[in-house]
């Protein structure tokens, strides 16, 4: 495509916009902050808070109970709720607004006479539109130029490709018709070809934009959040259970315990309708403060929180996640499927050299005749899919088309030859199944023009083009062909463009050729790849490398590569793949490591047989031909510079192509479920020390060790703060070198579980000897009664969360261990700290507080601070067991 378009001027843009608006769809409105607060008072556990508010509020009203404990509980129970709302609002939007700014697609536009870059919002009406194989349609409009084929399925339901032809001049066409040949609309896919489109409509007026407004997504729940969920409702239904026996087992206390079991006693207890109302309440609320603590309900929005905390050092590091179970999977990889070009080689493609057909090789092509020249310079701007603009400096412009495209485009542009004069009669592009592109030429030169891999045309080539132009027989073929595996041997791929009289078909490909001569083109192995594939080996993922380039450069770039390191180590080519039945594959599968030649059916093939073997795939894509693997795969890896089709397809874009960013999105995955099983480690810990004290209290005559006001305050710190911290965990390469985990492997390990029991028992144990031993509680003796022993069992009970939020952070004994890197958490177990320092001085009747001494807090920070020790003692244990 070299005619070009004039476009709209700015000013015509401006108008346009004015008239018509610009092409973004109305978003779907997200949940407002308001409509989260009401769905958050929905939670069964605000429910019960309400119900032990109400009950307080009566019997305060008729003298039973005192009013600050309703107004504790009330203002409690709002501000857990807005701050929790606050959280989950903010973290959540943040992530989505990422998501999407990030998502945003590029379309390439004439303005003012020149090609440019404009995102697709920022479409007009009048814009007159590039279009791609694999580029979705960006908005409604007529075909100018160019013709295509286009997937409408999911506008109007028909599989079966739609051809497209530019609209005649004078011509007219059905708006809103899709089966229209001319029309096309806003969502279809091009599956091939190459056009200029007119945008007629755009946005909401669009075809498409109607649709929207009447579409709802549903969106699924990830695996990972499914999981956490489910961990969440079976602890719930534990703490529901807990509360009730709780209850039962207090009011059994007061009604038989207490009165020894004595019928008369009993009787009399009963005649006491204040007494057991008030009995009833105190059971009600201890069951209440059982359920608070043990109802884990932050630990679903663990994900969102953790990953919105992740996005914008993941963006940075050139990862865009599209879809939740994308990066949660990632980390489980132990198969990754990876394309060459851009991801494993650095995907600047040079032409290093030019070979006519009598073996006789140019470094440039100012360094050949000029005749010849001319011929090699016409072979490639005539048969491009990319398009040759200007910029408005007049410098040549190359959009589009691929590497190996733009690098011989680049070749012929530095002697300018980029101007094609020709009519292009009929046009096949190239694809990987066919292995060659044509175009058939008319005006000063009638030919059909041939480019495409050298097994296809090499040996049918009858004649050559010498050095004066003219056609000679062509003899060399066993010279160039033994050229061309040197080549190879050299990572250099080769590139072959002829010319024939004869009629060429998508299907057949033509007996004789005139050889025009052979690209020599080198593309050389990113270093950083080499650390990144050696680093995932490591993490237990096989590396196999896909490419389409033949056999012997295969070999030679994975060696390189260091994909291709010992003597068992498999290589195949489509077509030796293909002759293998399913059953021999699977039994190779772990020692392949490079299929060449490969089509892509061969990728959905490998991961469908990789799946059924119990292993966990990546796979990377680029093209529209990509999308079935990268859906299949259980991480599909889109690259950043491929179709829109294979983007939307993969639930990870690598937005540098580069396979350093595949492994770091593995890190990603890792570390981020390594921080949500802190998390449940941290919360859980909490749980049981709670629950526990809570249960045990009652039977050895300690009422409410914590009220449902503090208990509140310790639920924020367990959801919402701790979450906030350990999201912002750093990524440890050390990650990198454990096993991959299994598809079914439970969220709670058994080393997780013997953690979080441990120190819920400890903080239990000294909980108890602090609220019943003499010999810590004579040191307690601020306020009055045993206000300031309440007081500092409350502290202790946060501040030993606090320091073991630092044994939970890294499994290794220096508890200092990377928390530089993790200012975040330094940051929120501060606030934690100068927050229960300051209720105990504000806190008063409400929160059962009184300001402590000095001797006080040195017991508190003394009991608080041996969970360090306690743990690392733990740990200790714990590896010399396991050796």
């Amino acid at each position: 495509m070299n005619k070009t378009f004039a476009g709209l001027t700015a000013e015509q843009v401006e108008q346009s916009k004015r008239e018509h608006g610009t092409n973004a769809l109305t978003e779907k409105q997200s949940e407002s902050f308001f409509d989260k607060l009401k769905g958050n008072f929905d939670d069964p556990i605000i429910k019960i808070l309400i119900v032990a508010l109400v009950l307080n509020l009566i019997f305060a009203f008729l003298g039973y109970a005192e009013w600050y404990e309703a107004m504790g509980i009330a203002i409690a129970v709002l501000l857990a709720t807005l701050i929790g709302t606050w959280s989950e609002y903010s973290n959540e939007n943040a992530f989505q607004k990422l998501q999407e700014d990030a998502s945003k697609i590029v379309v390439k536009v004439y303005r003012d006479g020149h090609v440019v870059e404009i995102k697709i919002d920022d479409i007009v009406q009048g814009d007159e539109i590039i279009l791609q194989t694999g580029d979705k349609i960006p908005a409604d409009g007529i075909l100018l130029e160019g013709t295509l084929k286009v997937d409408q399925a999911s506008l109007n339901g028909e599989s079966d490709e739609a051809t497209k032809t530019p609209l005649p001049k004078g011509g007219t066409y059905e708006d809103g018709d899709t089966f229209d040949q001319h029309a096309l609309f806003r969502g279809a896919v091009i599956t091939s070809g190459e056009a200029v489109m007119k945008v007629t409509k755009v946005g909401d007026a669009s075809f498409f934009g109607q649709m929207a407004s009447e579409l709802s997504i549903e969106d699924r729940e990830s695996p990972l959040k499914l999981k956490l969920a489910g961990l969440a409702d079976m602890i719930s239904k534990a703490g529901y259970t807990g509360g009730v026996l709780i209850f039962v087992a207090f009011m059994i206390n007061r009604i038989l315990v207490q009165n020894n079991f004595d019928g008369a006693l009993i009787s009399e207890y009963f005649t006491n309708l204040g007494v057991v109302g008030n009995d009833v309440v105190e059971a009600f609320i201890l069951a209440v403060i059982i359920i608070v603590v043990a109802v884990p309900e932050g630990l679903p929005m663990m994900i969102a929180m953790v990953l919105s905390q992740n996005m914008k050092k993941m963006l940075r590091s050139n990862i865009l996640v599209r879809k939740l179970e994308g990066i949660e999977t990632s980390g489980s990889l132990n198969m990754l499927f990876s394309d060459k070009t851009g991801t494993i080689t650095k995907g600047k493609l040079d032409v290093v050299s030019y070979i006519n057909g009598a073996n006789e090789s140019f470094d440039t092509l100012g360094d050949v005749p000029e005749k010849l020249q001319k011929i090699i310079g016409t072979s490639i701007v005539n048969n491009t899919n990319a398009v040759i603009s200007e910029d408005s400096n007049g410098n040549v412009l190359i959009i589009g088309g691929n590497p190996t495209e733009k690098a011989v485009l680049a070749f012929a542009e530095k002697n300018e030859n980029l101007h094609g004069t020709l009519e292009h009669v009929s046009v096949i592009p190239f694809s990987s199944a066919r292995k060659f592109s044509a175009t058939q030429v008319a005006g000063d030169w009638n030919t059909t023009l041939i480019k495409g891999a050298p097994e296809m045309i090499l040996p049918n080539c009858s004649t050559y083009y010498d050095t004066e132009g003219n056609k000679q027989p062509f003899t060399k073929l066993a010279e160039l062909e033994t050229e061309i595996n040197d080549l190879a041997t050299r990572l250099i791929r080769v590139l072959i463009l002829a010319t024939t009289e004869q009629t060429v078909t998508e299907e057949t490909l033509p007996s004789d050729y005139t050889l025009v001569g052979i690209l020599a083109i080198r593309d050389d192995v990113r270093p950083e790849a080499i650390e990144a594939i050696e680093e995932v080996h490591q993490a237990g993922v096989q590396v196999v490398m896909i490419t389409g380039d033949r056999k012997e450069t295969a070999v030679a770039i994975a060696k390189d590569a260091k994909i291709l390191t010992a003597p068992d180590d498999v290589v195949l080519t489509s077509q030796e793949l293909n002759e293998l039945p399913d059953e021999e594959v699977k039994s190779i599968l772990p020692n392949i490591r490079v299929i060449a030649r490969a089509l892509p059916t061969d990728k959905s093939r490998l991961v469908r047989l990789s799946q059924e073997i119990g292993l966990v795939v990546g796979m990377t894509g680029d093209g529209v031909n990509d999308s079935p693997a990268l859906k299949r795969a259980d991480v599909g890896f889109a690259m950043g510079s491929g179709t829109e089709v294979a983007k939307e397809a993969g639930d990870i874009v690598i937005l540098d192509d580069n396979f350093k960013s595949i492994a770091q999105s593995i890190l990603f995955g890792r570390t981020i479920y390594r921080s949500i099983q802190k998390f449940i480690v941290f919360q859980l810990t909490l749980n049981v020390g709670a629950l526990l004290i809570s249960f045990i209290a009652p039977f050895v005559g300690i009422d409410h060790p914590l009220t449902i006001t503090q208990m509140l305050w310790v639920n924020l710190v367990m959801d919402t703060l701790a979450a906030l911290a350990f999201g912002a965990e750093p990524t440890l390469k050390r990650y990198m070198k454990e096993k991959p985990k299994r598809r079914d492997e439970s969220i709670v390990t058994r080393p997780m579980f013997s953690a979080f029991v441990f120190e819920g028992i400890v903080i239990t144990a000294i909980g108890l000897w602090m609220l019943k031993g003499t010999f810590l509680s004579q040191y307690f003796t601020s306020g009055s009664g045993d206000i300031a022993l309440y007081t500092g069992f409350f502290s202790f009970f946060i501040l030993y969360a606090v320091f073991n939020g630092f044994n939970v952070r890294t499994e290794k004994l220096n508890i200092f261990d990377n928390l530089s890197r993790n200012k975040m958490f330094i940051r929120i177990m501060g606030l934690i700290i100068v927050v229960q320092i300051l209720m105990t001085f504000v806190g008063g009747a409400i929160l059962r507080t009184t300001p402590l001494n000095v001797t006080e807090w040195a017991i508190v920070l003394g009991l608080s601070i041996a969970a360090i020790p306690i743990d690392i003692l733990r740990k200790v244990i714990s590896k010399a067991l396991n050796k």
